[in-house]
Order: C-alpha cells, then structure tokens, then sequence
C-alpha cells in the first residue's frame, strides 16, 4: 500500500478529563474536535486507549484524504502506547503521521508545520518518538511563555487566558485549516500558507 493509498493518522494531543479540556497543553485534542465537526462525525472509544473518528478530509473527490482522527486518552507523557497502537491497527506509514501539540518557543496564536526533528521538552513528543521514531509531522501550536518566574508545567496546565480566550477559536481554526493543507497539498504547500 503506497502512502497515498494510506490513510492519515491525525492526532490531537492533550490530557483526558474535564478538568483538562480548556488547558494549553489540550490545544491538540480542541484542533481534533473541530477537524472532527469539520468531517460530521463523533468521537469512539478504540481498544488503543483512545477516542477515534474516521472520514475523509479536503473537498470531494480525488484529493480528499481518508484520516483518522485520534485523542489518546492515557496522558500526555504516556501518548506513544495509543499512538503506536492505532498505527498498526490502520496500517499507517509513519510519514503519515501529524501530531498537534502546544508549543512554548513559539508566540501565542502562530503555527509551525515540520516533519521530524527533537521533541523540545514536550513530554507527547517524547512519548511519540520514543514509540516510533521522530518522522512524524508536527504542527506546533504557539501558546507562548509562561509570565514571569511562573513553573511551565504549571502553566501548560492551566486554562487560557481569558485574552487568550478571544482569539482561540480564530487559532484553532487556522490549525485546523493547517492541518488539512498539510494532508491534501503537503508540506511545503502548508508551511509556506501557515508558518508564520
């Protein structure tokens, strides 16, 4: 089966529970619901310990790509097992793999798309690479610094601010357009619409 022919395994990355769902570090699992909304179809629980829905994404035709759209529910530090799991139950080359994941180095609200590369310190990543190795795509959501002497994981555990609130849906949206760019145009095409 070529990578064409095979389907994307898009996952959201993020930490399960309510108390979890409006964190930065959850910006993962708010793309994958709205990619989810975006292909009309609801979230399963799969036995790889995740929540999946599956379609097709990018306009009718030849270009839609059939993806899989998956929340890992262990947590975050933990999210290579799911992803692995699902993998080889869909039979997904790892080149077909995109992880959205929060991003401290980048500004709040800005994208990075790229294939490959370290983990920088987020714990999904490391998981992920750990699991797979590191060829899978990353599309790094910006949330920012935390203010002052504040702890990073306390920061990416809490909830966005209520500025940062204004524009979320603004973002999320861009990531998810993002998200589509990069599995029906590719890369390049993706990185030169949305690497800001």
């Amino acid at each position: 089966m070529s990578d064409v022919d095979s389907p994307w395994l898009i996952v959201g990355l993020g930490n399960p529970g309510p108390e979890h769902a409006a964190n930065r570090h959850n910006v993962g699992f708010m793309v994958a619901d709205l990619l989810a909304e975006r292909i009309g179809g609801r979230f399963k629980a799969h036995k790889a310990r995740a929540q999946v829905v599956e379609g097709r994404l990018g306009s009718p035709g030849p270009t839609s790509r059939r993806v899989v759209i998956a929340k890992p529910m262990s947590y975050m530090n933990l999210s290579g097992g799911p992803v692995n799991a699902l993998r080889d139950f869909y039979k997904v080359p790892v080149g077909n793999i995109v992880a959205i994941h929060d991003e401290l180095d980048i500004d709040y609200g800005a994208l990075r798309l790229k294939k490959g590369g370290g983990d920088n310190g987020h714990n999904g990543l490391k998981s992920i690479t750990k699991a797979m190795g590191p060829d899978y795509h990353r599309v790094r959501f910006g949330i920012g610094r935390p203010p002052g002497r504040m702890d990073v994981a306390a920061f990416v555990l809490k909830d966005f601010s209520s500025t940062e609130r204004k524009e979320l849906d603004y973002f999320v949206d861009r990531a998810a357009d993002a998200v589509e760019t990069l599995i029906v145009d590719g890369l390049e095409r993706a990185q030169g619409t949305y690497n800001s």
